[in-house]
Parts: structure tokens; C-alpha cells; sequence
């Protein structure tokens, strides 16, 4: 069914690659609901939410078009609902009205996956954007493992500086990533996840993992909070949410593209510049978006941190089935899932080794042409800095066809850049993001 032989894969390094990338992104089952909660969400109700998001999209992505890609309520489009849509609003708008926009973006966005619209995209961005998107992420996904174990840590004087390397954290970090780099270097087949148990393992000796409790029922206090489309379009003209759910799509669309073509490469699966089964794929966030607004959660996205998975050799939809039965098995072990994302040094170093593999296609980058060179580099930069893929592809997209027009190639710029140029511009100028 996912034609392992033809992917050079078998079905031990698939559970692996699943495992693997299912440890790096279980976190989010944890802080989406924290995220949102201060929107007035109830923690339960976003708890399960975001693992019927996860589990139908990631479902959707393993059965209709067989990539080892994850996908789950993005982080950022989480912070930008509650901040940005309901907080911003000084009480005017509810979380329920603000999951109407979701629900209403979600079905646009399944309409724009049926059309050629999304598969031209990916054949539209030139390739050393392509390039330059994968290298970002890469930046993006290490800074964040970083981050989360405190290695850096924020600073007044310079945004960011080196945590306490003396720290009980970022000395456990620092030793899973030693030994995970040992058996990469050592080419030990399931390194990443290896050095995962690895440093789980040791967390419990030194008493940094605390497990009081293991299982308990799932359970959706609310049930569902959205299901009319007629409702929902009628509360986005009501309070005139229309920046609300271009924003959504607009950030979605990119951060799923991106993310999409950035893991496809790292994995081998495009074919001349084009990604295989493309409609099949992006259908998968569209369709998740819609669900989860039903239940509770904010938009989702393709998970960046699939890329784990890919790098312990993940090549098929089996990976990402793995994760979805992960996630359903997640449902009932809250406590324990909550307790090991909550240790950032187990899964830290993990990210930062991918960012390793993933910066490596710089190389293949055009940097003898300025016009291709500097877009190119604007998106490797923006991404880490703003924590935002789609951010970074914005900056890259609009200086791109600047660059072409002042070059005097202007028509060798796809149509469709130049009409996301445009998009892009107006929502970083004109609202908030």
C-alpha cells in the first residue's frame, strides 16, 4: 500500500521514522491548549481538539498521499488567534466567533485545494527559493530546539544570548545531544530516536522527568463548537472578521507549502522541481483546519518537525500513519504525554541535528547571482529570527520580482509570485500578524 520497496524504506525504519517525529511535535498537545486557554478556551475541550485535528489531517496525509508528513495546529497561527483575534478585540470578540473565522477559512481553503491553485504554487517558486525555504527551516526548527531547552535565552541588550550552561536543563540537553551526535557520527540506524530514550532515561534518573500520573480518559466538555457554514460566514460579516480569515489563509497556505516542499526535498520525493500527489497532500491541512475549528483549535499546519522523521530514514505515508495512531494513543495517556514534552532536553537535540541536515541545501543555492542570491537569503534569515515560515517566504517573495524587474527579466517571474508579492505586502503592512 505504501510502496516501501519503491521508497528504499521497510516497515522498521517507517515505525521508527513515525516514533521519531511524533517525540519532536507531541509538545503542541501541551501548549495549544495553554496558548488558546487565555482566549477562554477550556483546556480539555483544546486538548482533544488538537489531536482530532492532528489525527484526521496526519491520517489524510499517510492514506491519500502517502508522505511521511505530520500535520497539527500550527504554532503561531495559535498565538495570533488568541492575541491578535480575541484578546485584541477588548472583549468584542469571543473564542467562539473567532473559531467561525477558522471554520470559514478552513472551507476556503479546502475550495483553493481543489483547484490547480496550490499544485501551481509549488511549480511557481523558483528553485533556489526552494533551496533557501528547506535551509531556513532548518535554521528555524535548531533555533527552536535552542530555545525550548534554554541553551539561548532571551536578552535585553541583544535579543538573545547563551542560557546557564551549569543549568540541570541545558546539561541535560547538551548530553543528549553529544550522544545523539555520537551515534549519527557512529551512522546507527535510529540514532535520533535512540538518543531520545536515551536522554528520557536519564531525565528520570536525575529526577527532571516526573511521571505521577499515566493515564486518564479523554473527554470534549463542549462537544462541538461550530458546524453551520451559514452561521459562521454570517458571524464573519457580522464583525467584519475578513483580515482575520485572509490572514489565516494566507499564513497557512505559505507555512504548509513551505514546509511541504522544504521536508519533500530533505526526503527525495520531488520530482523535476514538482511534488508528487500535490492535491492529495494539501488537502490534508485544508480539511484538518475545518475539523479542528469544529472542536476547537486554531488553524493547522504541516509540522516542520516531520523532518525528524525523514531524517531516521521515514520516506512513506506509514510514518506519518504511525504518528496519527500515536496521537490517538496520546489521548488517553495526557498526563504522560504533558510530563515528556514538557522536559525540552529529550527532544531539543533532535531539532537542532535536523537543522544540521536540512541547512545543507544552501549548497545548492545560485549564490553567484545576486537577484537569486539575496531573496534566497532574506528567507534563510527572516524565518529564524520572526519564528515564522511563512514570514520569511513573505520577504523572499516580495523582493524576488523587485529584483527580476529591475534586472530586466521580469517575465521570466511566474504570474502567480507577483500576485503574492502584492498579498503579502498587504498583510505584513496592514494587519496584524
Amino acid at each position: 500500500m505504501f510502496r516501501l520497496k519503491e521508497h528504499s524504506t521497510n516497515v522498521k525504519t517507517e515505525l521508527i521514522a513515525g516514533m521519531t517525529t511524533f517525540l519532536t511535535m507531541v509538545y503542541i498537545v501541551v501548549v495549544n491548549p495553554i496558548i488558546l486557554s487565555d482566549a477562554g478556551v477550556p483546556l480539555d475541550q483544546v486538548f482533544m481538539a488538537t489531536i482530532i485535528s492532528a489525527v484526521i489531517g496526519t491520517l489524510w496525509m499517510s492514506l491519500c498521499a502517502n508522505y511521511p508528513i505530520a500535520i497539527a495546529p500550527g504554532m503561531g497561527l495559535n498565538a495570533y488567534f488568541t492575541y491578535a483575534v480575541v484578546l485584541a478585540s477588548d472583549g468584542k470578540i469571543d473564542y467562539l466567533t473567532a473559531f467561525a473565522a477558522v471554520f470559514v477559512a478552513g472551507i476556503i481553503f479546502i475550495l483553493l485545494s481543489l483547484t490547480p491553485l496550490r499544485e501551481k504554487l509549488i511549480t511557481a517558486i523558483p528553485k533556489n527559493l526552494k533551496h533557501a525555504i528547506t535551509a531556513g527551516i532548518g535554521l528555524f526548527i535548531a533555533f527552536l530546539g535552542l530555545r525550548m531547552a534554554k541553551v539561548v535565552v532571551a536578552s535585553d541588550s541583544n535579543l538573545v544570548m547563551l542560557g546557564d550552561l551549569t543549568s540541570p536543563g541545558v546539561l541535560l540537553t547538551l548530553f543528549g545531544l553529544l550522544i545523539t551526535v555520537i551515534l549519527m557520527v557512529r551512522n546507527i540506524k535510529g540514532a535520533l530516536f535512540i538518543g531520545m530514550v536515551i536522554t528520557g532515561i536519564v531525565a528520570v534518573l536525575t529526577n527532571q522527568l516526573h511521571i505521577d500520573k499515566v493515564v486518564a480518559l479523554p473527554h470534549l466538555p463542549e462537544g462541538i463548537l461550530i458546524w453551520n457554514p451559514i452561521e459562521a460566514i454570517s458571524q464573519v460579516i457580522s464583525y467584519g472578521l475578513y483580515g482575520v480569515v485572509f490572514s489565516f489563509i494566507l499564513v497557512t497556505l505559505f507555512d504548509t507549502t513551505g514546509t511541504m516542499v522544504g521536508v519533500a526535498k530533505q526526503a527525495g520525493l520531488m520530482k523535476d522541481e514538482k511534488l508528487p500527489r500535490a492535491r492529495q497532500a494539501l488537502l490534508a491541512d485544508s480539511v484538518a483546519t475545518t475539523v479542528g475549528s469544529m472542536f476547537g483549535t486554531s488553524p493547522t499546519t504541516a509540522f516542520v518537525e516531520s523532518s525528524s522523521g525523514v531524517a531516521v530514514g521515514g520516506r512513506t505515508g506509514l510514518t506519518s500513519l504511525t504518528v496519527a495512531v500515536l496521537f490517538i494513543v496520546a489521548s488517553f495517556f495526557g498526563p504522560l504525554v504533558g510530563a515528556i514534552s514538557g522536559v525540552a532536553a529529550i527532544t531539543s537535540p533532535t531539532l537542532i541535528i535536523v537543522g544540521t541536515l536540512m541547512i545543507g541545501s544552501v549548497k545548492e543555492i545560485e549564490w553567484s547571482k545576486f537577484d537569486e542570491a539575496f531573496p534566497a537569503f532574506l528567507i534563510i534569515l527572516i524565518m529564524p529570527l520572526t519564528s515564522s515560515i511563512a514570514t520569511g517566504i513573505a520577504f523572499g517573495f516580495i523582493i524576488y520580482p523587485i529584483l527580476k524587474i529591475v534586472k530586466g527579466e521580469a517575465k521570466k517571474v511566474h504570474p502567480m509570485l507577483y500576485i503574492f508579492a502584492i498579498l503579502f505586502a498587504f498583510q505584513l503592512l496592514f494587519l496584524p500578524h
